[in-house]
């Protein structure tokens, strides 16, 4: 509990703050925001990704808004019964019918009994949380069918290029892809800045919250699997490796790096949800620059670092992704409506070493799912094959990008 004084200090210290910040880069998330009444629009994505910005270019566009970040540490001791203060102090300071804007609201116990009690009274509400978990339990019991939800990454090649006032060309796309696109680094370049947001995300929302001890561990595991992408792993080598004791905690451990969005974890196809479960996954990382600045392996791997890239822009539009895998190999696959609806290889260099395996897997994969058309994503190079009856397009992924807007 914080006395009202306080609470109001901080507000205007907050909204001061957030006034001299510049608006940033505009962001492709723009053109799906809807604020409603009776509905809470939740924006959830990785730490230093560009939510706080993103809000700020939202509450500019308000004749009115109330603004709280509750990740400041002069909120030390918030609690549920403080909303309550907090919607009186935003009235006295800013009249009624403001929009309520909430900054990292997953800190908060019990946050989603206030948002419930908000849209219940057909007022507008904002929130943004980077843990996807957290969000989506509580999500889950008070706000059922009451909220609308957006994933915010870290830049896409589109933004990189507007921010950098780049034209799109494969120079400006090389430097995406070693650099990655959280904005901040990409202002300064100072590697400290994600090697910090590696500590933050290992520590702050994984180590902390969930009483984690061994937090050297945890934090091995963490760079093992942003070095790794595209590379098959199993809980149980895991535990062998770093020799844990329990596989249950390997699990969790995975589990809360996808809730922090530092790593997604991509499953074998199968028909069957069982043996999707028991499969090996893959893993992604969040961001090209990050898993190279946290690690000496990645970008090594040319191959790879192309293949990451191309995970997250498929992630920004489809849920479930899966890699295929029987005689041959297929990088992804997408499902859409219980359905099978594109077959996606990437392969850096496509020459004559490496056409055949390329060509075979996604041919296997197009033939499983009764698909006409399949792709082959690399560096720079383009091409179009018919096989039987499959047409198979080679496009380089800087075009594929920006040919999708993604």
């Amino acid at each position: 509990m914080i006395t009202k004084e306080t609470l109001k200090e901080v507000i205007l210290l907050q909204r001061e703050a957030l006034n001299k910040l510049e608006t940033g880069t505009p962001r492709e998330e723009e053109n799906e925001v809807t604020i409603l009444d009776s509905f809470a629009l939740i924006i959830t994505g990785v730490r230093r990704c560009g939510k706080s910005t993103f809000l700020n270019q939202l509450i500019k566009k308000q004749k009115k808004a109330y603004y709280l970040n509750l990740e400041d540490p002069r909120l030390e001791g918030f609690d549920l019964t403080d909303f309550n203060k907090i919607e009186v102090i935003m009235k006295e300071l800013y009249g009624e019918g403001g929009i309520y804007f909430f900054d990292e609201i997953q800190n908060i116990p019990k946050w989603e009994k206030f948002v419930r009690y908000i849209i219940d009274k057909k007022e507008k509400v904002v929130i943004t949380g980077s843990n996807a978990s957290l969000l989506s339990r509580e999500m889950g019991t008070k706000l059922t069918g009451r909220y609308i939800q957006i994933e915010m990454f870290p830049f896409s090649f589109k933004e990189y290029l507007s921010m950098k006032k780049s034209n799109d060309s494969l120079n400006s796309f090389k430097e995406y892809l070693y650099k990655g696109g959280f904005p901040e680094f990409l202002k300064k370049e100072n590697p400290t800045i994600l090697n910090r947001l590696l500590s933050d995300i290992v520590m702050k929302d994984i180590a902390v919250r969930f009483n984690i001890k061994n937090t050297n561990i945890l934090n091995k595991i963490a760079v093992f699997l942003i070095s790794n992408v595209g590379k098959e792993f199993s809980y149980n080598s895991i535990k062998k490796m770093f020799d844990i004791k329990s596989v249950q905690s390997v699990i969790d451990y995975v589990s809360f790096f996808e809730d922090a969005y530092l790593i997604f974890s991509v499953p074998r196809f199968s028909y069957s949800f069982k043996q999707q479960q028991v499969n090996p996954k893959k893993a992604y990382s969040i961001d090209n620059g990050f898993s190279n600045i946290n690690s000496a392996s990645f970008s090594k791997d040319n191959g790879k670092m192309l293949e990451n890239l191309a995970f997250l822009a498929l992630r920004r539009k489809y849920k479930d992704i899966f890699y295929f895998q029987e005689k041959k190999e297929c990088d992804f696959v997408i499902k859409e409506k219980e359905k099978i609806t594109q077959a996606i290889q990437i392969c850096f260099d496509f020459n004559e070493e490496t056409k055949d395996r390329e060509i075979n897997g996604l041919l296997e994969a197009l033939k499983e799912f009764k698909l006409k058309h399949g792709l082959i994503l690399t560096y720079n190079q383009e091409d179009e094959f018919k096989i039987e009856d499959k047409i198979i397009k080679v496009i380089p992924v800087w075009k594929w990008l920006l040919k999708n807007g993604i």
